[in-house]
């Protein structure tokens, strides 16, 4: 009873404070931080309430971008803020630290989930292509999968594939059937259109993140001649519905200028983006191209320039890779995600494709207790330095070991992969970032004391 009143507190404050922001946000926003601060104990999210604060004051790129996200549909800002701030983050984390503590194994902030592995594209490194075309995840079986992840305080639900718009009807029948759950969605975008707009309006509650590998040449070069502009398009038709959707940006050796540029941020911010996540390119199934890893000179030079975008762009950037100082390493596992694929083999990362179990044949919370899964429970972090946060591109040897000793299988139907075969080819690229990682790593420590 006690959580169920403090739920119910928590909604009404959260649902209180957007209608008081939404009638004038620029007006209202100072006030309402001041209250926040008057009614909340002083060691409550305080680091987090002072960067706020600071925004405020300054009136800097994260306070511009939150004005940015009340140019929204008030119905789709409200959902989201609903669903993320009080579903996802309030209450589902709490029910999640019960659960790891009831059950003792990691419990997922977020699941990703594959619909189908079809997809109208065919892109150069796409690990989603090792699964063949021909594997689709029943109604039924997402939303058994959903049910049981909010029992654990899972409301978070990703789609990745293949293209999940080659589903759309079933993905907007979810969002319907959850409308207490944010829905986001990795795609190529060229499958938006005026009704699938409609839609997302009408539902509220899901969110593209569109893959874009920089400006027209080096995006095409991979994906495809014509799929730059067809994206475009889809980001123009968004932001006409005043849609919030951000970019997914896989970076390697060949587009790293272009997308980490000043001119590609300053163009994913006049499309309307909120987002951006970038992608470390990893060397999955037999006919991964190394070629495209990214150098470690070109590595240091993400880390750095998403740092400084960060701090001066109103869009939120995350790089997965080099961003493990801010989620003490590897999140992997069930620690904050797991990937389920098309085919139901419940795995431990999007990119790697070992399992022991498949969710057609036990519960989502025996595979959060399955032997592999288990084993990164065990053994996060994977380094001390969270610059190298990943047991099969930075620490290969863990990656190995642990796929041994458990007996997970590989899951790629196409032409499976050993993980002898995928993690001699992470040995050298392991070996080379080390030094510039260490260096990276020491001065993080430098600046913490």
């Amino acid at each position: 009873m006690g959580r169920s009143i403090k739920e119910k507190m928590q909604e009404f404050a959260v649902n209180q404070a957007l209608n008081y922001l939404g009638s004038d946000p620029e007006e209202n926003i100072p006030k309402l931080m001041a209250m926040v601060d008057r009614f909340m104990p002083d060691d409550w999210y305080a680091s987090q309430r002072n960067a706020i604060r600071k925004a405020i004051e300054e009136k800097n790129n994260w306070y511009q971008l939150i004005l940015r996200m009340y140019e929204l549909d008030e119905g789709v800002r409200k959902t989201f803020f609903r669903n993320f701030i009080t579903n996802a983050s309030l209450k589902g984390s709490a029910i999640q630290k019960e659960s790891e503590e009831k059950y003792h194994c990691n419990i997922p902030w977020a699941i990703l989930l594959d619909p189908t592995t079809a997809c109208n594209l065919n892109c150069t490194g796409c690990w989603a292509a090792e699964y063949g075309h021909q594997f689709n995840l029943s109604l039924g079986t997402i939303d058994s999968i959903i049910r049981q992840g909010k029992e654990l305080g899972t409301y978070m639900y990703i789609y990745t594939g293949g293209e999940p718009t080659v589903r759309k009807k079933d993905i907007i029948k979810i969002c319907e059937m959850h409308p207490d759950c944010e829905f986001l969605a990795f795609t190529n975008g060229t499958l938006i259109d005026e009704e699938f707009c409609q839609d997302m309006l009408r539902v509220k509650n899901f969110v593209p993140a569109i893959s874009l590998e920089g400006f027209e040449k080096a995006n095409d070069g991979r994906r495809g001649s014509g799929v730059y502009q067809k994206v475009r398009r889809a980001m123009d038709l968004m932001k006409s519905h005043k849609l919030p959707f951000g970019i997914s940006a896989c970076y390697t050796s060949q587009n790293f200028e272009d997308i980490s540029s000043e001119a590609f941020y300053d163009m994913m911010i006049e499309s309307g983006a909120l987002f951006v996540w970038y992608f470390h390119y990893m060397p999955v199934g037999k006919g991964a191209v190394t070629e495209l890893l990214p150098t470690p000179e070109q590595r240091e030079e993400m880390y750095h320039r998403i740092r400084h975008f960060r701090e001066t762009k109103p869009i939120f950037g995350m790089d997965f890779q080099n961003d493990g100082e801010y989620v003490g390493g590897c999140i992997a596992g069930g620690r904050r995600y797991l990937h389920i694929n098309a085919k139901g083999d419940v795995e431990p990362c999007v990119f790697i494709h070992y399992s022991n179990v498949n969710i057609h044949d036990c519960s989502l919370l025996d595979a959060l207790r399955s032997p592999i899964f288990m084993a990164y429970h065990e053994q996060q972090p994977f380094n001390g330095n969270h610059l190298r946060p990943c047991p099969m591109l930075e620490n290969p040897e863990r990656l190995r070991q642990m796929v041994k000793e458990t007996k997970a299988v590989n899951t790629d139907y196409q032409d499976p992969e050993s993980v002898d075969e995928l993690c001699d080819k992470c040995e050298p690229y392991a070996a080379n970032w080390k030094p510039t990682a260490d260096k990276l790593w020491t001065t993080i420590d430098k600046m913490q004391q």
